[in-house]
């Protein structure tokens, strides 16, 4: 193990300046701080601008979405800021807010904030489809959310015609068409309910995404972008008060440097912990490592615009030649699982329990290499240093696993998604993962592939076929029609014309102090709330 470094004494310096109450206004909660590989990816904590694994982990602790999830559990849906929803007809979902519910800046929520929650921010000041159901604010004008956070928002909500604010507790959304998913997608972080005046008061988007104000149980109070994130109570939480008086989360990028932190007693919780490292933690009978697979499939995915990856051959032998079960017994000790192609057992009903991974089969792989008159053109494969756990180590693997049937794939590190994702020559297979918000393919596949996803845009893969049938599944009510479209949209994206192949699920690991009762969600999100933490006096 490494010692500590100086960016680690720079931290720790950095605490030191955070508020402290006076004597006489001693708040007993304690101040804990989190060591993690990364704080944002896009610097900035607007759910829509920040769709990644670490944006999942912050979340909720500072915004919430009408329909909440049970991560601790089974990741049902439950209550959140809505204490009830109906179906008037399969287009129209209607919900009852929460009486009492308060912005971090003190204002009540009403179903106004709500409108401009699904219009406004969400889709600029056209609103949905132009017929967004809020009055704007003045100082709203002139901040039109980035384009990507429009594409995403349009990707989530599709079929989104408007939102109405029925009267002050009362919110309806209407669909142009009908979408039994509804419930799942307005559950999504993108859904959160945020403060239409706070927008309307910040001098600009950016300024407002780096701290949205929402109703979460702790609000943003101090960002440094690669360093650090300051989360302070908001003892107005509808929810009760949150046991914590201020949560630090400090970007720490090696996995030495933050088993060092929780051992020198500067972290109280270390993430992203891989599997390697479980057993050096729980030697020292003051910490423990919890965690789990959680609702997240690790995946490797081609570009078939790059010359030599455009033979559908050639991506189907890569295909058969990872061994799945040699990466998570060698790397994660058996800790995860390996799921039956782009899909979670949560899926219930549209879970396809028959359906498989291509086999593992060197002699097939070389066999249509061959076929392919494949002669050794390298392949570049684009990965960052251990955004997921792992990462190259995982990387390295399959690289010799590819070199053993003649696959000439070099490794390329990057520096940040933006380059791993560019669009410049010999872009040719990244790392990817996929996280279902809820149990359906249109929270998982549909989130990377098909019309208005970043693989479109981006140019990787596109396949007409597949779009077509994504458009019909996202329209369709019968569960067995249903489940005959997503069939055929696997059968397309993991055999005809491969787009990934299937890694393993992701699995999260946190070391923490064991004096303090904290409990691991099935998911990235990380739960402070006042039901989740205790710590022994």
């Amino acid at each position: 193990m490494q010692c500590l470094t100086r960016r680690h004494a720079l931290l720790a310096a950095a605490a030191a300046t955070l508020p402290r109450p006076s004597r006489a206004q001693a708040d007993q909660r304690p101040v804990l701080t989190i060591a993690v590989q990364k704080i944002s990816n896009s610097n900035a904590f607007e759910p829509p601008r920040e769709q990644s694994n670490v944006g999942f982990r912050l979340h909720g602790l500072y915004a919430e979405q009408l329909i909440g999830t049970d991560w601790l559990s089974n990741a049902e849906l439950v209550p959140g800021l809505a204490t009830a929803w109906r179906r008037p007809d399969a287009a129209t979902l209607e919900f009852t807010l929460r009486d009492g519910v308060r912005f971090h800046d003190g204002r009540e929520m009403t179903a106004e904030d709500v409108a401009f929650s699904f219009a406004e921010r969400l889709f600029g000041t056209q609103g949905a489809s132009g017929a967004g159901q809020t009055t704007l604010l003045a100082g709203s004008a002139g901040k039109e959310p980035p384009a990507e956070v429009i594409a995403v928002s349009r990707r989530t909500y599709p079929g989104l015609e408007r939102v109405e604010a029925v009267d002050r507790r009362t919110v309806r959304f209407v669909n142009r068409t009908p979408d039994v998913t509804l419930e799942g997608r307005v559950a999504q972080s993108i859904g959160a309910i945020l403060s239409r005046e706070a927008f309307a008061r910040a001098e600009s988007w950016l300024a407002w995404g780096r701290a949205p104000v929402g109703t979460g149980p702790y609000r943003i109070a101090e960002f440094r972008p690669d360093t650090q994130l300051v989360l302070e109570a908001h003892d107005g939480y509808w929810g009760g008060r949150p046991p914590a008086r201020t949560l630090r989360f400090v970007e720490v990028p090696e996995v030495s440097g933050r088993v060092n932190g929780l051992f020198s007693g500067e972290f109280d919780f270390a993430c992203d912990i891989p599997p390697d490292q479980i057993a050096v933690v729980e030697r020292n009978p003051r910490f423990e490592v919890l965690g789990s697979p959680i609702n997240n499939i690790r995946m490797l995915s081609f570009d078939k615009t790059n010359p030599v990856l455009a033979d559908t051959r050639i991506r189907r032998a890569m295909t058969h030649a990872i061994d799945r079960q040699v990466l998570v017994d060698t790397l994660w000790a058996g800790r995860t699982l390996i799921p039956r192609g782009m899909q979670l057992e949560s899926y219930g009903q549209m879970y396809l329990p028959d359906w498989e991974n291509p086999r593992f089969d060197p002699a097939e792989a070389r066999r249509l290499l061959r076929e392919a008159n494949y002669r050794g053109q390298p392949i570049t494969y684009r990965l960052l240093n251990n955004y997921y756990a792992n990462q190259v180590a995982s990387a390295q693997i399959a690289v010799e696993m590819w070199r053993a049937v003649g696959l000439n794939v070099q490794i390329e590190m990057k520096e940040n998604l933006s380059q791993v994702t560019a669009r410049t020559p010999g872009r040719g297979v990244r790392d990817w993962s996929t996280t279902s918000i809820f149990g359906d393919p249109v929270a998982g596949i549909l989130r990377n592939l098909g019309p208005r996803t970043d693989a479109e845009r981006n140019g990787e893969w596109i396949n007409e076929e597949f779009n077509r049938t994504a458009a019909a599944l996202e329209a369709e009510t019968d569960m067995a029609r249903r489940r005959g479209l997503f069939r055929r949209m696997l059968e397309i994206a993991e055999r005809e014309d491969p787009c990934y192949v299937i890694l393993h699920q992701a699995a999260a690991f946190t070391a923490k102090r064991r004096d303090i009762a904290w409990r691991a969600a099935k998911g990235w999100a990380m739960d402070f709330g006042p039901n989740n933490l205790r710590v022994s006096a």
